[in-house]
């Protein structure tokens, strides 16, 4: 692993997020950065730990979710039981978006029932205040 080091603001910058999501992140326990005085001084593995958060987010990970990972990190292993839990949390949200999109498939169908039948109320209601008339 190399012996770079980051400062907050690099992070943000090469990560696009704001330090205050970092901030956020070290408070809730993901990453650990080294201090010096006030500065915070980040790791390869602190950079390794953000992209693993951002990525989970972005396919709909929980922060859990996302420090489950994080703390399967081990290189020297090639990283496979994070790999192998990765894989596995991948299939489970598959699945949940799946069911999700058959959810929203159904309710359009209701939708499209309720929606039928207040046309049909409304075209009897006006035909009997014309037929009134």
């Amino acid at each position: 692993m190399s012996s770079q080091t980051y400062s907050i603001s690099d992070l943000a910058r090469e990560l696009d997020i704001t330090t205050r999501a970092i901030r956020f992140y070290e408070e809730q326990g993901l990453l650990s950065p080294e201090r010096r005085g006030q500065e915070r001084i980040y790791s390869p593995r602190d950079k390794v730990s953000l992209k693993l958060i951002l990525r989970g987010k972005r396919i709909g990970f929980s922060l859990a979710e996302c420090r489950e990972l994080i703390e399967l990190y081990d290189p020297s292993s090639g990283n496979q039981k994070q790999l192998h839990s990765m894989l596995a949390k991948i299939v489970e949200r598959r699945e949940q978006l799946e069911q999700q999109l058959l959810d929203i498939e159904q309710m359009k169908l209701e939708l499209d029932t309720a929606e039928e039948r207040c046309i049909q109320a409304l075209e009897q209601t006006i035909k009997g205040e014309e037929s009134v008339q």
